[in-house]
């Protein structure tokens, strides 16, 4: 059990708590407290203890919001660790960052305080770190020993980028969480959710398992997106994508592995014609 563990443990035993100490009991109160009901799978998510984590999400589902409390979770519980938020464009790092991250810290009371903040980072007086940043593979390779690695709208972030982050946690055992809804059959995000790779925690919420969003509403944007776009954005469906002349299920199936070459010269020895 880490130093910090073992401090926290014996504040609650003594009853002599610190206000983030009321998180390490349940982390949902991360929301809770903040005046947001959590769902189900969000406090499923914060109380979880895996080390990698997908979320496959309908557009606002929530899922922003609760990768927001888990970076909290982990600086106001972890002394000393690094947070690290990727989005692909910067100004999706700047809203999860003060639009989620900022909003809930403050709405929380600020538990530890912050002895710095910028516009994409905030650093704790426990030591601990967040940062956000765009998906720029240059201005992230030089973090390392990360304990929680967040990867936004994962399936519009590049697999090198994906490839070339991962090795940040391997040192540290970090955890890493990818969000995003789906986009098309395509990335290493599809691959990694429908491949059934060993070691996922999956989290899959359909628009239909979100109350905040009313049955009305859906039905009009159904009416207005059409089946396939609305199925991508609200049921959590990889789609082909609209440019594509054929569907992936029909090329898979058109493919096999144990025929024959065909040989068009006549056994004759192929070279330039």
């Amino acid at each position: 059990m880490p130093a910090w563990a073992r401090e926290t443990e014996a504040r609650l035993l003594s009853g002599r708590t610190a206000p983030a100490d009321r998180f390490w009991v349940d982390p949902a109160r991360l929301l809770t407290d903040a005046g947001l009901p959590a769902d189900p799978w969000q406090a499923d998510l914060l109380r979880s203890g895996a080390l990698r984590m997908m979320l496959c999400c309908t557009r606002q589902a929530g899922k922003s919001t609760a990768a927001a409390a888990l970076a909290l979770k982990v600086s106001l519980l972890e002394p000393g660790s690094l947070v690290l938020l990727l989005s692909p464009t910067l100004r999706q790092s700047g809203e999860l960052f003060k639009d989620k991250v900022l909003r809930l810290y403050h709405a929380l009371g600020r538990p530890v305080a912050a002895v710095q903040e910028t516009q994409l980072t905030m650093t704790l007086a426990n030591g601990s770190r967040l940062v956000s940043l765009p998906g720029d593979e240059a201005t992230i390779r030089g973090y390392s020993s990360v304990a929680l690695l967040v990867i936004d709208e994962a399936a519009r972030v590049a697999e090198a980028l994906y490839r070339s982050v991962s090795p940040m946690l391997a040192v540290s055992g970090g955890r890493l969480v990818c969000l995003s809804s789906p986009f098309g059959k395509q990335g290493w995000f599809y691959s990694e959710w429908t491949g059934g790779g060993p070691g996922w925690e999956r989290y899959r919420v359909a628009a239909s398992e979100c109350s905040r969003i009313g049955p009305e509403f859906l039905a009009a944007e159904r009416r207005a997106l059409g089946d396939v776009w609305y199925s991508q954005e609200y049921e959590c469906a990889f789609m082909d994508t609209v440019t594509s002349l054929f569907r992936q299920e029909d090329i898979e199936a058109a493919l096999a592995n144990d025929l024959e070459p065909l040989d068009l010269l006549g056994g004759r020895a192929r070279g330039p014609v």
